[in-house]
């Protein structure tokens, strides 16, 4: 169950930017669970990957491979290969292997992304016997069945188009992003690919999607669990017809800000579609000392066990809002100067319940579907929002069946 509107949009192709999909029954047979993109020698390539010290195969070998020039991202879903020692890495390996020798590459120019079952071997000969189809079917025009083809838990596919101006040309960006649990990035999101004709320096790239998932991946969280193989990787064929994108340019801030805006609005999607979430719940933290304090106020209400479920409740429990503010670690915190409030309605003023707070305008906040939850910390001049969902029993539901 999702939260709003969740259709998938109208995809343009992206020049030079080819997409392949398949079912290799990794774990599954009902929908497609591998895909392959394809870029030309004129494209640049840049990628985030989770912190987690357990980080998956194929994390360890698309950081290795990312300075070789990739040409290609081998992705699969139903498998993590995640937590699989030694073996890991050779299949990690042998997939993009068998992925170059089919396609007249190297090894080293693949990039491989896998999503799935944390602790499983990876189906290598299930993924070698499905490649020479993913790559019969590479076209322009597959977004759609390649944001389905990345799915776990995901109740609907999640895809974002933009189209910009640089002098007089139109530059394409599209995005695809795949997660629902184990979300509480620490770099990006369980999994997003992000493409663009724009012509711009692999080392440009590189700065610009930094800078977009701190201010979107970054933000959101669903559990509180960070993955073992989060990844983000946006990529520039270079085959638009605008000029190149420098540094010292206006065009890099037009193009900057809209990678942002489709990092945002893919983040969104992710907790919209929060594993069992009724509510999307947007923490907005201001008045802060510095954007640290914002973040770490915001998440630890969005960690909140007692906040989520009394979300999920539609219960006006401010108490736990509270008391969330309260142990987020802020130094030498002055009560008296705090606000809290749902939507316009302030719940904590003064220290304690606002005088003019009643439980019927709560309650109208905690009905909605969509509700934001805002802090005024009376510190500063910093503001961060942190996305999240609440916590419902299909959230148990689905983890406790998750490899059944």
């Amino acid at each position: 169950m999702a939260v709003g509107q969740t259709d998938f949009p109208i995809m343009p192709p992206i020049l030079g930017i080819q997409i392949g999909t398949t079912n290799a029954g990794i774990k599954q047979i009902e929908r497609d669970d591998l895909l392959v993109f394809q870029f030309p020698e004129t494209a640049t390539c840049a990628a985030v990957f989770t912190q987690n010290a357990f980080c998956a195969a194929p994390v360890h070998l698309a950081k290795a491979n990312l300075a070789h020039s990739p040409r290609w991202l081998l992705i699969n879903s139903g498998n993590a290969n995640a937590g699989t020692g030694k073996q890991g890495m050779i299949d990690a390996q042998q997939t993009c292997d068998d992925l170059a020798q089919l396609i007249g590459g190297k090894m080293q120019q693949v990039l491989p992304f896998s999503t799935g079952v944390i602790g499983q071997t990876l189906p290598v000969e299930k993924i070698k016997n499905a490649l020479p189809k993913v790559v019969s079917n590479l076209v322009e025009n597959q977004w759609e069945q390649a944001a389905r083809a990345i799915m776990t838990t995901d109740t609907f596919p999640k895809g974002v188009s933009k189209v910009i101006v640089l002098n007089g040309e139109n530059v394409t960006i599209n995005g695809i992003s795949k997660g629902a649990g184990m979300i509480q990035p620490n770099m990006a999101t369980m999994l997003s690919f992000i493409a663009t004709d724009a012509k711009i320096s692999q080392s440009l790239l590189q700065q610009c999607l930094l800078a977009a998932t701190e201010l979107s991946f970054n933000r959101i969280t669903v559990d509180g669990d960070t993955s073992t193989n989060d990844a983000c990787v946006l990529m520039a064929s270079g085959c638009s017809a605008a000029p190149e994108i420098l540094i010292d340019s206006g065009n890099y801030n037009i193009f900057s800000a809209a990678i942002l805006e489709v990092s945002k609005k893919l983040a969104e999607l992710i907790v919209r579609d929060g594993e069992g979430a009724t509510k999307l719940i947007r923490i907005v933290v201001s008045e802060a000392a510095s954007d640290t304090e914002a973040v770490q106020v915001a998440k630890t209400i969005a960690h909140s066990p007692l906040v989520k479920t009394a979300f999920f409740a539609s219960d006006p429990n401010w108490g736990r809002i509270l008391a969330a503010v309260g142990r987020a670690g802020v130094i030498e915190m002055e009560l008296e100067k705090i606000r809290i409030y749902l939507d316009n309605v302030c719940i904590v003023r003064d220290g304690g319940r606002a005088i003019d707070y009643t439980e019927e305008a709560g309650q109208i906040v905690m009905n909605q579907a969509e509700i934001i939850i805002g802090v005024k910390l009376g510190r500063g001049e910093f503001t961060q929002t942190v996305l999240t969902c609440d916590f419902s029993y299909d959230y148990v539901k689905i983890n406790a069946e998750y490899r059944t």
